[in-house]
């Protein structure tokens, strides 16, 4: 598996600290830059890649190196500098070489190096035969170990796959390219929800390596097998994919530790105006299910920047301008675990934010259901609500994903906003032929309408969101729940 060393420094790594920590192979090694200099490379004398260093991130949010790389990890004091060099798996050396370059800027800065087992300060020499004899490989993104036709492959061994710059890199290039992004990891390590939100869309795919049965698909449970160059299901004599005895719940553990994930998917439309300030519905999902705001915000993980709807505006003005969406993700204070992802698009309707908001609760914890019929209004009068769907579900607290069976999510409400409700007509929205009495937000002549659904206890409460969707929809230019 590839080993990815981490820095963790209270002072920022200079040009001379980095150039030291490059030097971990003695002065015969290249050191190349891409990506306009946020990636430096250290290479082999045939520019092969040994060590690839991302630009430092300096690390604003609490917790975030706790979230990511376990419990037990240990921080400076107050902000600092995240540092993070990924080893070529095509060259044994690779993961020392990493290592070598963490220890050296922790040596020179104060701070620890992540996993602590990996920090040295020694010089590598390099004795892998095709290291010299072999051409360097074709140019890819530094995250991505095998490239085919088809996929390309990212290995990684760490406790949390996190959706960093990385990964984006990798994805977008993937998608530009027409191939699957496919992430190997042991059986192990979780994924945060942003990763998950990008890996769950074919033909893009999480790969576990499990000792018993092989490699198996970490969100779907199949069965895989490599051929013809990417991960595939492995199909059974009925043809359908065969599901992983890794992958399935053991007998009777459908509920095998009480935590419970309440789970908003909400959009908002706002005119098109210079004034607009974003991040506010979020900001209030957050204060009305939490009592503070969010902790900070970054277009990728670690989250490194103090919540600031302000700044984000302004970066999601700017990549507007060149006909860009904007995707974000937000995550709370340490205590209370919360994450959510949001995308910012401009599209005839105006400003939409698609958003998604976790929050976790513990076995003794009450996820606050009672409050969303509540912030339901306050989005619907205040923040120009289009629809939100809530649900609830059994799963871990710390809102990391497994690779193992996890109980889908039960709804408990759907809210629909007052302009959704204007195109269906008001009397056909409030009803629905299921029995569902909506309880009316916001003015009377305009209002929004909000329906609950169920307890998140009883899964058939699906069925009744789908006969209620039917019906929204069954009117021209109708709204029904967020995708």
């Amino acid at each position: 598996m590839t080993k990815d060393v981490i820095a963790l420094t209270p002072k920022m790594p200079d040009i001379n600290t980095l150039l030291a920590g490059l030097f971990a192979g003695g002065p015969d090694l290249g050191v190349n830059s891409l990506a306009e200099g946020a990636v430096v490379q250290l290479c082999a004398p045939n520019g092969r890649p040994l060590v690839s260093v991302e630009a430092p991130q300096f690390i604003q949010v609490p917790g975030e190196a706790q979230r990511l790389l376990g419990a037990e990890v240990t921080t400076p004091d107050g902000p600092y500098w995240w540092t993070e060099a990924r080893a070529s798996t095509a060259v044994e050396e690779g993961e020392r070489l990493a290592g070598s370059f963490a220890g050296r800027l922790a040596a020179v800065l104060g701070g620890t190096v992540w996993p602590p087992e990996a920090a040295h300060t020694d010089v590598v020499a390099l004795t892998s035969d095709d290291v010299t004899a072999n051409p360097a490989p074709a140019t890819a993104s530094p995250a991505v170990d095998v490239l085919t036709d088809k996929a390309a492959v990212v290995i990684q061994d760490r406790p949390v796959v996190a959706m960093t710059s990385w990964l984006a890199d990798a994805l977008r290039a993937a998608t530009a390219d027409d191939r699957a992004l496919q992430i190997v990891t042991p059986a192990h390590t979780r994924l945060t929800l942003p990763t998950r939100t990008a890996l769950q869309g074919h033909p893009n795919r999480w790969v576990v390596q499990d000792p018993d049965c092989g490699y198996y698909d970490g969100l779907s449970g199949a069965e895989l097998r490599w051929q013809d160059g990417h991960f595939t299901p492995v199909k059974t004599a009925e043809g359908t994919a065969r599901l992983a005895e890794a992958f399935k719940p053991a007998p009777g553990a459908s509920d095998p530790s009480g935590e419970r994930q309440l789970l908003l998917s909400f959009q908002t439309t706002h005119p098109a105006d210079e004034q607009l300030q974003l991040g506010g519905a979020l900001e209030a999902a957050w204060r009305a299910l939490t009592g503070t705001p969010p902790a900070g915000w970054s277009t990728a993980e670690p989250i490194a920047l103090p919540w600031s709807p302000r700044q984000l505006t302004e970066l999601a003005r700017a990549r507007a301008q060149k006909n860009a969406p904007t995707w974000l993700t937000t995550v709370g204070t340490p205590n209370r675990p919360a994450i959510a992802t949001t995308r910012i698009t401009h599209t005839s309707a105006g400003i939409e934010e698609h958003i998604t908001l976790a929050l976790g609760y513990a076995t003794d914890e009450n996820p606050p259901v009672d409050a969303i019929a509540t912030l339901a209004e306050t989005l619907a009068t205040t923040h120009g609500l289009t629809s939100m769907l809530t649900t609830l579900r059994t799963a871990r607290r710390d809102l990391t994903v497994p690779p193992r069976f996890e109980m889908p999510p039960v709804p408990l409400s759907f809210t629909l906003g007052a302009e959704a409700v204007h195109e269906i007509g008001l009397t056909r929205a409030k009803h629905p032929p299921v029995g569902l009495r909506p309880s009316r937000l916001g003015p009377t002549a305009r209002p929004a309408l909000h329906y609950t659904l169920g307890d998140g206890t009883d899964p058939t409460s699906w069925t009744t969101l789908q006969q209620l969707t039917q019906h929204l929809k069954a009117m021209p230019g109708s709204a029904g729940p967020p995708r």
